[in-house]
């Protein structure tokens, strides 16, 4: 294996005050320089602040952060088949080249190593941090087997969505093997995917106005109001409601699992907004990135208020913030851009 390292890459630094009503002034806020950091720019009480590394590979597409630890933030590079390491605390990269046309979408990583979603070449992948070595889970079957988006259970499974297959799918822990189960809707696209405390994966069916989880073995959707409706990522807020963002016409969705009660809101940018990457916090507060207007922006909503702060522009513009993690420990959000970097939003 071939590991890639380089050391201190520039910094973007953004902050602005959290509010849920009119946008307030923002103070000055000193230059980007490499050694600036989020906390730097903490003298203001209630602000969210936002800092971003620039990946040493360019136009990689970097992606899909999975916090391992204090100094080590995982991510992939799909354009350019590699996973790799940031250490926030010295901006340092480490990568670890993965085979030509992997197109690596998703990692998680647990004791056992780094998972990726090959989805360009029909595999989960669990990279050995120590070595680089790589061991290949082929998805069975024909047809499409483009691995998207991955969660882990509690005992260790992985749960994933296969969007071109029409799939999800789960890899079992105790046996290594794969087992797939078709979605009853055709081209329904399962794409988002998160695994909620009790085991269960919750999907969003983006080619329809539909959520998926799996019961007794069998996939159950869930049909949300409008029929243009186009759930693309979701959220689990601690009281185990399922929050989804409506990326064809810019609404905020949450369903209720035990009374089936659905409920929406309108987004800031209504329907310019794009919303995408979405993750909650541990207050209950749902965050998603708006991608529709440049730059993206960061918007939050408080369900105890029924209200959304003052959007917070990144620094680099984002392209398009795709996907996003929520860091409990240190109460901060993880994402990638489009625009070749890796940010943490910290959190009021």
């Amino acid at each position: 294996m071939k590991l890639l390292a380089s050391s201190r890459m520039s910094v973007l630094v953004s902050a602005l005050i959290f509010s849920c009503a009119a946008a307030a002034e923002t103070p000055s806020q000193p230059a980007p320089s490499e050694q600036a950091t989020a906390k730097s720019q903490a003298a203001v009480n209630k602000q969210v602040s936002i800092t971003e590394w620039t990946v040493p590979w360019e136009k990689s597409l970097p992606r899909d952060p999975w916090v391992g630890s204090q100094d080590t933030i995982w991510f992939v590079g799909q354009n350019s088949d590699y996973v790799a390491t940031l250490d926030p605390t010295n901006g340092e990269f480490k990568q670890y080249p993965l085979d030509d046309n992997a197109g690596p979408h998703t990692v998680i990583a647990d004791k056992r190593g780094a998972w990726y979603a090959g989805n360009r070449s029909q595999h989960i992948g669990l990279v050995n941090p120590e070595t680089g070595a790589i061991e290949k889970f082929m998805l069975p079957g024909e047809g499409p087997r483009d691995v998207h988006t991955m969660d882990f259970a509690r005992n260790g499974d992985i749960w994933f969505t296969v969007q071109g297959g029409n799939q999800i799918g789960v890899l079992k822990a105790a046996s290594m093997n794969i087992k797939l189960f078709d979605v009853p809707t055709k081209n329904a696209r399962p794409y988002g995917l998160l695994v909620d405390k009790d085991g269960k994966p919750w999907v969003t069916l983006f080619g329809t106005n539909k959520l998926a989880t799996i019961e007794d073995n069998k996939v159950v959707e869930i049909t949300l109001p409008r029929a243009e409706n186009r759930p693309r990522r979701l959220a689990i807020t601690p009281d185990g409601m399922v929050w989804y963002v409506d990326y064809a016409e810019g609404h905020l969705g949450r369903y209720n699992p035990t009374t089936g009660a659905i409920d929406e809101w309108r987004t800031p940018a209504q329907e310019k907004s794009r919303p995408y990457a979405v993750a909650a916090d541990k207050q209950g507060r749902v965050w998603f990135f708006e991608t529709g207007v440049h730059p993206n922006r960061l918007v939050s909503f408080d369900p105890a208020t029924n209200k959304f702060s003052t959007p917070v522009e990144l620094e680099s513009g984002g392209g398009t913030v795709r996907h996003m993690v929520y860091d409990e420990k240190e109460n901060a959000l993880w994402f990638g851009t489009d625009t070749n970097t890796i940010g943490r939003a910290q959190l009021p």
